[in-house]
């Protein structure tokens, strides 16, 4: 059967760093990133379980490096960038996942606990973005940035208010950047997942709360994290040369 133009999930020549990559949805990108044949370097302040993971991805026959990064800290984030060149020659692909959620209902939630979630949530996805694209536009590469949001970014749940408001403003945050940096060769997507069995999620799915939250959903089920490969491997593959600006959202149904 003849392959059918402009649809590939071949990433050979894509240089990936993914950030929040020592658990969960980052590291699951990781190895799905690797599989498709892109040289990835993960990033996260865990340096043991990077160090399991890159060992695991090149055991597997891909190709991967790890880089200590705190996102919470613009030095940090330049210092990981410079480093994932050393290894790997230059990033051609971001994936900003990193992030941190809290589960506070809005009149308790103390100042610090939202100056941490506009630090990671916000603040570091703006510098590794920022960061990435000064880089892709020094290397003239075809530049993939792709935001990780959250369906909360859509959608109200309690004990979220501050959390999704961070979401919602990556949700932004990722369309005007693709408006600006659309001539510098550059396409900023994000996609947004719904709730899935993660390190992240465990404490509320695995809760007394966790069956009413799930029965509170259209199809009542929580589905694994490897629905989000498909959108992943699109947006950061050649066939998505045209798309730009987008948000996709993966929740099998749980916005509506």
């Amino acid at each position: 059967m003849a392959a059918v133009p402009g649809v590939s999930f071949d990433l050979a020549g894509r240089t990936v760093l993914v950030t929040g990559a020592s658990s969960g949805i980052g590291a699951n990108f990781a190895r799905v990133l690797a599989a498709s044949g892109a040289v990835v370097i993960v990033a996260a302040r865990r340096a043991d379980r990077l160090a399991a993971l890159v060992a695991e991805i090149n055991g597997s026959g891909g190709a991967a490096y790890a880089v200590t990064m705190d996102v919470g800290d613009p030095a940090s984030i330049r210092a990981g960038f410079d480093a994932a060149e050393a290894f790997a020659g230059p990033i051609n692909t971001l994936v900003a996942n990193a992030g941190i959620a809290t589960e506070t209902m809005a009149i308790d939630q103390p100042v610090e606990e939202m100056d941490a979630l506009l630090n990671i949530n916000l603040r570091g996805v703006y510098v590794c973005a920022q960061e990435a694209a000064k880089r892709m536009v020094a290397a003239g590469s075809d530049g993939r940035i792709i935001l990780i949001g959250s369906i909360t970014a859509e959608k109200v749940f309690t004990g979220a208010a501050f959390y999704g408001a961070t979401k919602a403003a990556v949700r932004h945050l990722g369309r005007s950047m693709a408006r600006e940096w659309a001539r510098k060769g550059i396409n900023v997507n994000i996609i947004q997942p719904g709730y899935f069995h993660s390190e992240m999620t465990a404490a509320i799915i695995d809760s007394p709360m966790g069956p009413k939250l799930i029965a509170s959903f259209p199809r009542k089920r929580i589905r694994d994290m490897t629905d989000l490969n498909p959108p992943l491997l699109w947006l950061a593959s050649a066939a998505s040369a045209g798309i730009t600006g987008t948000v996709v959202t993966v929740d099998d149904g749980q916005t509506l």
